[in-house]
């Protein structure tokens, strides 16, 4: 158990530092080699500031810092549907067979999951995420765009944001759960949301 432990610390470690492009915030203006020009951009607020401990900003041009921008954004809404989609089947399951004879009920949730998932399934899972990657979008809907008026700037701050917190949301709770498993009850819970006991009934 001491050389899971030790791959699953590794394994987060790796996890973060491989993210750490994805705070870098896009520049808008000339190539620049000075830190200063681009603590005006969007997302760099207190209490980090510009936050490029790896310097992976440094002497680059803007379209790549355009590519960390988005690749910022798409991490971050990835992770935003990961933390839901690790939270929702503790409480739900649509209950569909995932593969001949294997139904959504009989997949445990989080971690646990990888060795029930029949090759079907997996099979299904690759094929839908490498088609959004593929293609880039699930598709442009006109329903329930908000009119953001003067807030764009400030919906633009927020979703970047609400994407680095998923982001190290959905590394804790990987971590979390893989400890779970090697160990389970380690925290002395019976389930992941606590709180909530009327989520279980």
């Amino acid at each position: 158990t001491q050389s899971i432990s030790k791959m699953m610390k590794l394994a987060v470690l790796a996890a973060a530092a491989s993210s750490a492009a994805a705070f870098a915030p896009a520049q808008q203006g000339r190539l620049s080699t000075a830190v200063n020009g681009y603590e005006n951009e969007l997302g760099v607020i207190a209490p980090t500031g510009f936050f490029d401990p790896l310097n992976l900003s440094k002497n680059i041009s803007k379209e790549k810092f355009d590519e960390y921008r988005t690749a910022e954004l798409k991490h971050g809404r990835v992770c935003m549907l990961a933390v839901l989609g690790y939270i929702a089947p503790e409480t739900y399951r649509f209950g569909y067979d995932i593969a001949p004879g294997v139904s959504t009920y009989d997949i445990p949730n989080g971690v646990a999951a990888i060795d029930y998932i029949p090759a079907l399934g997996w099979a299904q899972i690759i094929f839908f995420i490498g088609a959004v990657d593929y293609w880039g979008v699930l598709g442009d809907f006109d329903f329930g765009k908000p009119d953001l008026g003067d807030k764009e700037e400030e919906r633009k701050l927020q979703e970047l944001q609400h994407g680095r917190l998923a982001m190290l949301a959905i590394l804790e709770l990987l971590r979390h759960d893989s400890q779970n498993l090697v160990k389970p009850g380690f925290d002395g819970l019976d389930t992941l949301i606590t709180g909530f006991p009327f989520l279980y009934n």
